[in-house]
């Protein structure tokens, strides 16, 4: 066989085998399709830009940060919501916690727990806040719809296979209390929120399907 010619087939031959590879790298991805993605840039912490530099320092006694949520909390045990404490900020006229997880199989974060109004002198959450739109303790404090379509705290309940997902637990202290119905979505929330933000911080807790 001519030089020529054997050069010609083993230039073809390197192609094709480069393609192989190619098409196996485009591939393997397909198995992680089912695993969480996680998006923090579309939380409600980064549509919401605080008047100050200041941050609120958001923790559980229950959980450390990025620590796995107990079952307890999940909507597989107790469904309770976690205890939680902050550090208090000045001027603060009332504070607002919307719970998200971005990892859940949907083009927006799920929304796990909204609740506004609570007073500026209030420091902590104890824990299993009830379940109802309008709170006596904290006074005055409103908790909207999660999107379970159920008032107040509905907590980790990933799919089956799903992997870990990341629940954050974002703080918001307000200029004053929000004049909104306990039907109000995250949506009408975040749009009363805009302007009126003090300060803000967070508290990521993990669980995964037991």
């Amino acid at each position: 066989m001519p030089k020529r010619a054997v050069v010609v087939l083993l230039l073809a031959a390197l192609a094709a085998s480069a393609c192989g590879r190619a098409e196996t790298s485009k591939e393997t991805p397909v198995a992680d399709q089912h695993k969480p993605q996680h998006s923090p840039e579309a939380l409600t912490l980064g549509r919401i830009q605080p008047r100050t530099g200041a941050g609120i320092e958001l923790s559980s006694e229950a959980f450390p940060d990025e620590g796995v949520i107990d079952l307890r909390h999940s909507a597989y045990g107790d469904n309770l919501s976690p205890p939680l404490r902050w550090t208090p900020v000045e001027g603060a006229g009332a504070y607002a916690i919307v719970l998200e997880d971005p990892d859940a199989p949907m083009e927006k974060p799920f929304v796990h727990w909204m609740i506004w109004n609570i007073p500026g002198d209030v420091t902590s959450l104890p824990e299993g806040v009830p379940n109802n739109a309008q709170l006596v303790s904290p006074q005055g404090a409103v908790q909207g719809k999660n999107n379970n379509d159920s008032s107040g705290y509905f907590g980790p309940r990933p799919p089956q296979g799903h992997g870990v997902h990341h629940y954050h637990f974002q703080i918001f202290a307000l200029d004053g209390p929000l004049t909104l119905h306990a039907d109000a979505d995250l949506r009408v929330l975040t749009n009363a929120m805009q302007g009126r933000v003090i300060a803000d911080g967070e508290l990521v807790g993990t669980y995964e399907e037991p």
